[in-house]
């Protein structure tokens, strides 16, 4: 066993790479879509199968979606579809012996809240317009300093949450 927070790196282009997460993401990565694959690759209108299993948690994902975003957030399942299915892969990745988990990195987990919290901002402001920015300022100006610091951490705590979590489990 290694020890925690050390880590094998790998130097390329003048960046600086964790070679194991590396391996790690791309693995989840091609499992998430050997899945994709095998479900989709002989489609039936009556589904057995990984094809059945799949359009379960597809089916269930969209109920989420349509019943916490309405009709419009729809557009948003497939996305959503994929985050689940890449983080739900990725933590369970971590359970098998001598294999860890990608979200046991913090700049894996930190590149995942960042890019949540930005599509959450660019998407506020593209279907609500000066409205969005405008709750930013309510109940008064003065709470404009406190929602800032507020949309700051999000991204920081979500991280820390999954990184703790799924390291915490591991170890």
């Amino acid at each position: 066993m290694h020890e925690i927070g050390v880590r094998e790196v790998v130097h390329f282009a003048g960046l600086t790479f964790n070679w194991e997460t590396l391996c790690m993401t791309w693995l989840t990565m091609a499992i998430v879509i050997l899945i994709s694959w095998l479900a989709t690759r002989n489609l039936k209108m009556i589904p057995t199968g990984w094809q059945n299993v799949v359009e379960i948690l597809v089916s269930w994902l969209d109920t989420q979606v349509s019943s916490m975003m309405g009709k419009r957030g729809l557009f948003l399942a497939p996305f959503i579809m994929s985050l689940f299915m890449f983080l739900l892969t990725s933590n369970w990745l971590g359970l098998i012996p001598t294999l860890s988990s990608p979200t046991n990195d913090l700049n894996t987990t930190l590149g995942l809240a960042l890019l949540v919290v930005v599509l959450i901002h660019v998407l506020g402001v593209h279907m609500k317009g000066g409205h969005y920015i405008a709750h930013f300022f309510k109940p008064t100006p003065v709470f404009v300093i406190i929602n800032a610091i507020e949309e700051i951490a999000k991204p920081i705590t979500l991280s820390f949450r999954l990184f703790g979590n799924i390291l915490a489990g591991e170890i």
